[in-house]
């Protein structure tokens, strides 16, 4: 029997909270290679890696909740395998935040070790980008999405989810080219996402057929 889906988005809220909080504590801090003699603007520059990881890692947790947040909207009940693949797509969300940490510290190591922690958190964003799919295809197959809704519009949001794991794979590429450059095209591929498209939350006092 399916159940109320108020549950599992406030589940999904608390672990994704938890993920921007362990990310900002292991990678907003100084580790023990940091040299402290020159003073503290030296010891900031030493961690640059670090703080550019932080700003797109979060970027990409940030744009995981938008999308969790306007996917979840129009999920009104849920059954067990649907509880299932959002805890997979939780489980890579989770992972982000050390993948993020050994990239930040690998930058600093052999371009084969930048390669290497490059393509590991390449490999857990592009999870929880399928897994976005997956949750989306399985509620619609199985009728768990809000009585109603225009089914031109859930063909539109299913179309936009398909686009991520696609974007994901071109910056997975761009690791074996270069790996910096691969975490600056993430933010590239956030802004696309930050654009309003299909089953994103209208404007604040515009009436829209989207909402439910």
């Amino acid at each position: 029997m399916a159940r109320d889906a108020s549950r599992v988005e406030a589940f999904s809220d608390a672990v994704i909270a938890i993920v921007l909080t362990l990310m900002a504590v292991e990678l907003l801090s100084f580790s023990p290679n940091t040299p402290r003699d020159d003073g503290l603007p030296a010891a900031l520059l030493h961690e640059w890696r670090a703080y550019l990881a932080y700003v797109i890692t979060f970027a990409i947790v940030g744009q995981v909740w938008l999308t969790h947040h306007n996917m979840w909207r129009y999920v009104r009940r849920v059954d067990q395998m649907l509880l299932v693949l959002n805890l997979l797509l939780l489980m890579f969300v989770a992972a982000i935040p050390f993948t993020a940490d050994l990239l930040a510290e690998n930058l600093r190591g052999t371009v084969g070790d930048q390669r290497l922690t490059a393509a590991l958190y390449a490999g857990v964003v592009l999870g929880e980008a399928l897994f976005f799919n997956l949750s989306w295809w399985w509620a619609r197959r199985r009728g768990l999405l809000q009585p109603g809704l225009d089914p031109r519009l859930a063909r539109a949001v299913a179309r936009r989810f398909r686009v991520g794991p696609l974007l994901y794979l071109i910056a997975f590429a761009i690791v074996f080219v270069d790996p910096v450059l691969s975490l600056l095209a993430y933010l590239l591929l956030v802004g696309v996402y930050l654009v309003r498209g299909p089953g994103d939350l209208p404007p604040a006092g515009r009436e829209s057929p989207e909402t439910p």
